[in-house]
């Protein structure tokens, strides 16, 4: 069954043959309804066992307990048996959408069908392996066949950049600013959609949480599966590597003013005189991002809920020597397995107001959470979260 799905896909697509993969990150298992639970339990009562790595990305619910998911009957159950179903299948319980950083890594050039937007991004920008955006169920076949459509992002003459997108008119100072990475994720979607693009002007290697937040963004605003940053992702050592030697089709020179309008499209909010809670971690926190989190409360107690999303990955080291107890005892919630957008844990508010620093919350949170959004650094998510309100503690 899984092999017709696969094989059928690939003569839609126009792929000639299929391929082997080496690994499969599966977006499928998040309850979107009954269909994909019933699709799910089929798999395993014929028999089916994934036949590479297979990692999870989210579900509906927070099987670590962490936090109260308000999903009710019969929605809960059926998410329960989903879950379930995906560990049958031989699917690694790691429940984040951030795998890259919960040790799954396949090494550069190696094939695999990997599903989750900024999981692909990441996979093919900063890994340098090659997977095409897979979509829910279609991820599950790859994984359980072994193979994959052979066409798109796993073929080298895709992976080359067509066009140019030149950050070199910003100041260093906003370059610098944790805030800059998701404005021009959000700008490089918007600008580029699917097409392939080589970034130029970034100083040194910003760190993995930069380019995760970047490429978050870029595939929620777009349809980006991979992008390029000369002198620092893996197939880009220099400005001539990316583009494979041709000419580029066109560069966008990025001014401070476009880069403005993309921080303040990253707002829904117009103007709120308070807001009702903050929630970052989309992509999941890693460890460093906690240690950032715990400097900036420096145990205050927050006058609106934080919520912090994250992998059970991270929960070992956060919980050594109390410091997850100590961020929840001034009003910190910490959700694993699952993240705020997807899956109801947040209380229903009308008029809600909802902080982030993640530009994927705030281009997904006022469609699936109804609430309107307000976007600012790290920082300010904790100083407004103390406050109640907006408070724009540092700029960049």
């Amino acid at each position: 069954m899984a092999m017709r799905i696969v094989a059928e896909s690939a003569r839609l697509l126009g792929a000639r043959r299929l391929i082997p993969i080496a690994s499969a990150h599966i977006d499928g298992a998040l309850y979107h309804g009954d269909s994909g639970t019933l699709f799910a339990e089929r798999l395993v009562a014929g028999g089916g066992r994934v036949g590479v790595r297979a990692t999870l990305n989210v579900g509906a619910l927070d099987l670590t307990g962490c936090a109260h998911v308000r999903l009710k009957e019969p929605q809960r159950g059926m998410a329960r048996r989903m879950m379930e179903a995906y560990r049958a299948l031989g699917c690694e319980q790691s429940w984040t959408c951030a795998p890259y950083q919960a040790g799954h890594r396949p090494a550069k050039g190696t094939d695999v069908a990997w599903g989750e937007s900024n999981a692909v991004v990441f996979c093919n920008s900063v890994l340098g392996a090659r997977t095409n955006r897979y979509g829910d169920f279609l991820d599950i076949a790859c994984a359980i066949a072994a193979r994959a459509p052979d066409y798109g992002l796993h073929r080298l003459e895709n992976r080359k950049a067509r066009l140019i997108f030149d950050v070199s008119g910003l100041s260093a100072a906003f370059l610098a600013a944790e805030t800059a990475w998701p404005v021009l994720g959000s700008l490089y979607g918007r600008e580029v959609g699917d097409a392939i693009g080589v970034v130029t002007g970034i100083p040194p290697h910003p760190g993995e949480d930069a380019l995760k937040a970047f490429g978050a963004a870029a595939a929620s605003s777009g349809a980006v599966g991979l992008f390029h940053i000369a002198g620092v992702t893996p197939e880009a050592p220099d400005l001539d590597s990316a583009l494979g030697g041709a000419a580029p089709e066109t560069t966008i020179r990025v001014t401070p003013e476009m880069a403005e309008a993309a921080r303040a499209r990253l707002s829904t909010a117009e103007k709120p005189e308070a807001i009702h809670a903050v929630a970052i971690g989309s992509p999941h926190l890693s460890l460093a991002e906690f240690e950032t989190l715990e400097r900036l409360v420096a145990g205050r107690r927050l006058g609106v809920p934080l919520y912090a999303c994250t992998g059970r990955h991270v929960l070992p080291g956060l919980e050594r020597d109390g410091r997850r107890k100590a961020l929840e005892a001034c009003g910190v919630v910490v959700v694993a397995d699952t993240c705020v957008v997807v899956t109801p844990i947040m209380p229903d508010r009308i008029n809600g107001v909802l902080m982030t620093n993640s530009g994927k919350f705030a281009h997904y949170a006022p469609g699936n959470t109804g609430y309107s959004v307000l976007y600012g650094s790290l920082a300010d998510c904790v100083e407004s979260a103390v406050a109640g309100k907006p408070v724009f503690a540092r700029l960049g």
